[in-house]
């Protein structure tokens, strides 16, 4: 079975700039005062789950600069500084114009370079499809959360049209 990304890289950074655009957009319609529930019946916060995707985004950018990705990236939880939906829409922001900034300057855009990662060296390409679809399925949690947990529309939802060509779950919650 290939499991090699469907798209090419300069289609997966386009994906994963608007997702991270949606998250920004969708973390900013969250009340402060919910940041700290708990997901359904996960053991993980709105205010974690929100920062976690913009982690997703900076572990890439850091693997993509020669450093290790670990495990510990997904788990690490907002810093004291990051404590309100303002403040974590900022730092969305500023990972999206990181992802942006590396993009430009990058010389092999074939992302056929190596990946050191926790789960063995891999492609960036690989990596880079892995982040944005990883990306992907927690704006799908938080558009649901928005709109079923909370009653809030999601402004400009994305569509499974956005996600074509990405390896996500069917459901936008395993069982």
């Amino acid at each position: 079975m290939d499991t090699s990304p469907q798209l090419s890289p300069e289609q997966l950074i386009g994906k994963l700039e608007m997702i991270l655009a949606a998250a920004a957009r969708h973390i900013r319609q969250i009340p402060d005062d919910r940041l700290d529930q708990k997901l359904m019946d996960r053991d993980r916060t709105y205010r974690e789950l929100t920062y976690h995707i913009f982690r997703i985004a900076e572990a890439l950018l850091d693997v993509a600069g020669g450093e290790l990705l670990t495990y510990s990236y997904y788990t690490d939880n907002p810093p004291d500084e990051i404590q309100t939906v303002a403040q974590i829409g900022e730092y969305g922001d500023g990972v999206r114009a990181r992802v942006t900034e590396w993009w430009a300057g990058l010389e092999d855009k074939s992302c056929r370079q190596t990946a050191n990662t926790y789960f063995g060296e891999k492609p960036l390409h690989e990596v880079l499809e892995r982040s944005t679809w990883h990306c992907a399925q927690h704006v799908r949690q938080i558009c649901m959360a928005l709109e079923e947990f909370m009653g809030i529309t999601p402004d400009q939802p994305l569509t499974m049209t956005d996600f074509e060509g990405l390896p996500i779950p069917e459901k936008v919650w395993d069982d």
